[in-house]
């Protein structure tokens, strides 16, 4: 049986899915190290429940090869692959108690009864349910559910946990408790972790590193600060947060700023870590959460690097943030979205924005 010796439990060589004559993954090299919470994230049919899928056993690449813990394991069966794996409907048996649920997985591993109940006993008081192992399924609330299911996920200690949109069916109050229980339980048992899901907030919330996938192609992996303010192309900034893109040439280099004039004629510094040289097409891109944006009467002399005055034309109250749309002189429009201030602004206030270079990133432009 082949083996490969590196610090990785998962690792896929140029692995190729194809469904009939639609590929839905397109020749992915991955490496996932051990003890880490990687997020396969992008919209639906990107691949990433496929990948899963091969990972798990319970699909088949067309080409390519699949290891876990140096181990090849492409036609190694899904029950001898030590996975524990959570799914977006929990896949709980209803005609079972829940210790029954839990403890479905050692009972075919020919765990001693004795060993059972004491795991079985140690992963309920993990997930904070220690008292439910007599009732049923439909007994308990969607959130209980999901818990008992990564319950029954972590008792077989596996070598890798697998979860496919395992928040997806709950409110949002219970996602953000589920995240961070995924998220405290992942870590204190360092079991390494796979999730996928299409929500960039729980990707950037729980990830060591993010995966971003388009059509079957990975588009971007890094750490979720690396890709969230360095985006490798245009999907991967769009996907990930709001964005303002404009088409620009690089006016000028110098010590490490670029100036950027815009089609429209506005000029922006930035500071990027690409290299681009002077005459480059390039698209400036600004996530709307990066702007400062004041009242103009109120506005701080000193600024953050790049400073236009401009009138709100369209304002969205989001609870925690504003988004507004302003206009600005010389014809430019921007999404800014800002924290609640004590005084929200106005549709026609006339405001000032501001970003600073570091925050203003370049892309390859036409």
């Amino acid at each position: 049986m082949e083996t490969t010796q590196d610090n990785h439990v998962v690792r896929l060589r140029g692995i190729v899915k194809k469904f009939g004559k639609l590929q839905a993954v397109k020749k992915i090299d991955l490496n996932i190290e051990q003890g880490s919470l990687v997020t396969l994230l992008g919209p639906s049919g990107c691949g990433k429940t496929t990948i899963l899928r091969m990972i798990a056993g319970l699909e088949h690449p067309t080409s390519g090869e699949i290891f876990i813990k140096g181990r090849l394991v492409n036609n190694i069966p899904i029950h001898k692959r030590n996975l524990g794996m959570i799914f977006q409907n929990y896949a709980l048996f209803p005609h079972k108690t829940i210790f029954d649920n839990v403890a479905f997985g050692l009972k075919y591993r020919d765990v001693p009864k004795i060993e059972i109940k004491d795991r079985v006993r140690k992963a309920l008081e993990m997930v904070r349910l220690p008292d439910v192992g007599k009732r049923y399924p439909s007994q308990l609330s969607g959130g209980q559910q999901q818990r008992i299911a990564l319950a029954r996920a972590i008792v077989i200690e596996p070598d890798v946990l697998l979860m496919d949109e395992p928040l997806s069916a709950l409110d949002e109050n219970l996602r953000e408790d589920m995240r961070r229980e995924i998220d405290n339980l992942q870590q204190m048992l360092g079991v390494t972790t796979i999730f996928v899901t299409h929500d960039q907030r729980e990707a950037l919330s729980m990830s060591d590193k993010i995966i971003v996938m388009k059509d079957g192609v990975l588009q971007q992996e890094g750490p979720p600060e690396e890709v969230y303010n360095f985006p490798s192309n245009r999907f991967v900034a769009d996907f990930l947060g709001s964005s303002n893109f404009y088409p620009a040439r690089v006016e000028d280099v110098e010590n490490g700023q670029y100036s950027i004039r815009l089609d429209s004629g506005h000029v922006i510094t930035s500071e990027h870590p690409s290299q681009w040289n002077q005459g480059d097409r390039v698209e400036l891109v600004i996530r709307a959460q990066k702007f400062y944006i004041y009242a103009e009467n109120e506005a701080p002399e000193e600024n953050h690097g790049n400073q236009f005055k401009g009138v709100i034309k369209d304002r969205s109250y989001m609870g925690g943030e504003v988004s507004y749309f302003v206009d600005l002189e010389g014809g430019l429009s921007i999404h800014v979205i800002s924290i609640v201030n004590l005084r929200a602004l106005k549709i026609g206030d006339k405001v000032v924005v501001d970003v600073a270079p570091r925050h203003c990133g370049l892309l390859p432009g036409n």
